[in-house]
């Protein structure tokens, strides 16, 4: 049996053990009991950390939320970046954290 590394979960890599925690549990306790969790979790969590960074920024520059926006209207940049980042995370959830 190969000992799991202990990576450092983030809020990605939580979201989803607890996606399989209450709906596929026998998948959770395959990789828990096989040592294999730890690592599984930490290559979800740099998956979606990466898609994440690539959306918000592929998003902002399709909508015209740049640096020249900040400077003219520092109010309307927030608002567009908050829903920017609401965007990207819905797709993370169900393309990567609420899918197995």
């Amino acid at each position: 049996m190969s000992v799991d590394t202990n990576y450092e979960i983030g809020i990605w890599g939580q979201k989803h053990k607890e996606y399989l925690k209450e709906n596929h549990r026998v998948i959770y306790y395959n990789l828990l009991t096989h040592d294999k969790l730890n690592s599984y979790l930490h290559k979800i969590d740099i998956r979606a950390k990466e898609q994440y960074d690539l959306l918000v920024k592929q998003l902002a520059e399709s909508q015209g939320v740049n640096k020249h926006l900040k400077v003219k209207n520092q109010m309307l940049w927030v608002q567009k970046m908050n829903n920017i980042a609401n965007q990207a995370r819905e797709v993370i959830y169900n393309e990567i954290i609420y899918n197995y």
